[in-house]
C-alpha cells in the first residue's frame, strides 16, 4: 500500500508512521518530494481494516492499495526517476550513460587499450567480462579472478567505474570486491538465489532482460533485488527470442517506453547482443536512445577478430567513435545529455 502523508509533515510525523509501518509487519519505503512524503508500506495485501487504521493516523492524507504485482519497482512507490551516480557520469532523470568495453577480459593489453580509448570518446563506464557463462561448454568462460584484477587496474589507470559479470551466488563477493556494478545477464535473470545475493552485496547491479521474459516478469526479478534494501539497479532490454533469425535477437525498442511508464528506475539498451553484427550496432543503440532509454551498455574490442567471444558483434575503435559522435548529435534534440564527461586520455 501507498501512505500519502498531509502537506508539510515533518521528520517526528513521517518517523511515526514509519514506525508504525513496521509495526504491523510491513517493509517502509520513504519517498519525499517537494510538496507530498509518500511511504510505501511492502508486504503481503491490506485488508480493508488495515486500509483504515492508516487512514486514522493524525498525519496520514490517504492510503492507496498498489494495484501492481512489483511494488518497490513501481511507480506508485517513487515517482520521481532514480537517478544513480558515480564520479564519471549518471543515468536516470535525463541524465545518460554509456558503459563499452571488451566482451571479455582476454589480457592487460587489451584491457587497457579499449578502457583508454572508450574514455578518450566520452565512454564513462568500462565493461568486460572476468566470468562469461557461455551456451558451449567448451567456449571461452573467461579469465576468473584474474580477470577481475585486470579490470581493477583499468579503472586505476582511467578513473572509469567498472561492470562486470556474475554468474552465481558463491561468487558475488569476490566479484563486488572489484566490481562497481554487478551485472546479471539474461541467463540468470530469473535465478533468485543470485538476484539476492546481489541485492545483499551494497553494489550497483544491472540486470539484463531474460531472452524469453514478459516485462512483468523482468520487473518481478528486479525486484528482488529491490527487496534486500538495494535501490541501485539498472534495467537493461538486450533482445528477445523470436521466429527472426537475421539478428542474434530481436532488439524490443518498445520495451524502454513501457517499462519508464511502469517503473522509476533507470532503463538500458544493450545494442551489441540484440544485432550480433556490428554494423547494426549503432543503429538500434540510436533508436533505443531515442525510444527514451537513459544508457547503453556497448561492446567495443581493439581488435575485435581476434576477440575469443562475440566477436562479430563488438565495434572497432573507429566505429564506436563514430557511434559517439551520432550519440552527442542526438541527445540534445531529446533533451537529456551525457554528464560528467571525463576529459580526453
Amino acid at each position: 500500500m501507498l501512505i500519502i502523508l498531509k502537506h508539510g509533515s515533518g521528520p517526528q510525523e513521517i518517523e511515526s508512521v514509519v514506525a508504525e509501518v513496521r509495526r504491523v509487519g510491513y517493509r517502509p519505503h520513504v519517498s519525499e518530494g517537494k510538496h507530498t512524503t509518500l511511504i510505501g508500506a511492502i508486504g503481503k495485501g491490506p485488508t480493508p481494516e488495515l486500509l483504515d487504521h492508516f487512514r486514522a493516523l493524525s498525519a496520514v492524507q490517504d492510503v492507496i492499495p498498489i494495484s501492481k504485482p512489483y511494488k518497490l519497482a513501481s511507480l506508485e512507490v517513487s515517482p520521481k526517476p532514480t537517478v544513480l551516480r558515480w564520479n564519471s557520469g549518471a543515468t536516470g532523470g535525463g541524465e545518460v550513460l554509456i558503459a563499452a568495453g571488451p566482451c571479455g577480459v582476454e589480457s592487460l593489453e587489451q584491457t587497457l587499450t579499449a578502457a583508454r580509448y572508450v574514455k578518450k570518446h566520452g565512454a564513462q563506464m568500462l565493461r568486460g567480462g572476468a566470468f562469461k557463462p557461455r551456451t558451449s561448454p567448451y567456449s571461452f568462460q573467461g579469465m576468473g579472478q584474474e580477470g577481475l584484477e585486470i579490470l581493477a587496474e583499468a579503472r586505476r589507470q582511467t578513473g572509469l567505474p567498472i561492470v562486470t559479470e556474475v554468474v552465481s551466488p558463491e561468487q558475488v563477493d569476490l566479484v563486488a570486491t572489484y566490481a562497481d556494478v554487478l551485472q546479471i545477464g539474461a541467463r540468470n535473470a530469473q535465478n533468485f538465489a543470485l538476484l539476492q545475493a546481489a541485492g545483499r552485496s551494497g553494489r550497483a547491479v544491472m540486470l539484463k532482460r531474460g531472452m524469453s521474459m514478459t516485462l512483468e516478469e523482468f520487473l518481478m526479478s528486479a525486484e528482488y533485488v529491490l527487496a534486500q534494501g538495494n535501490m541501485q539497479l539498472i534495467l537493461v532490454e538486450r533482445g528477445i527470442r523470436t521466429f527472426e533469425k537475421s539478428t542474434r535477437f530481436t532488439l524490443d525498442v518498445s520495451a524502454v517506453p513501457v517499462l519508464k511508464s511502469w517503473t522509476h528506475l533507470p532503463v538500458w539498451i544493450d545494442p551489441s547482443h540484440a544485432a550480433g553484427k556490428r554494423d547494426w550496432v549503432t543503429s538500434l543503440a540510436l533508436a533505443g536512445l531515442a525510444a527514451g532509454a537513459d544508457g547503453l551498455i556497448v561492446e567495443t574490442h581493439p581488435e575485435p577478430e581476434k576477440a575469443q567471444s562475440d566477436a562479430a558483434q563488438q565495434l572497432t575503435e573507429s566505429q564506436f567513435a563514430d557511434m559517439m559522435r551520432k550519440v552527442r548529435a542526438l541527445l540534445p534534440a531529446l533533451g537529456r545529455r551525457l554528464t560528467q564527461e571525463l576529459e580526453p586520455a
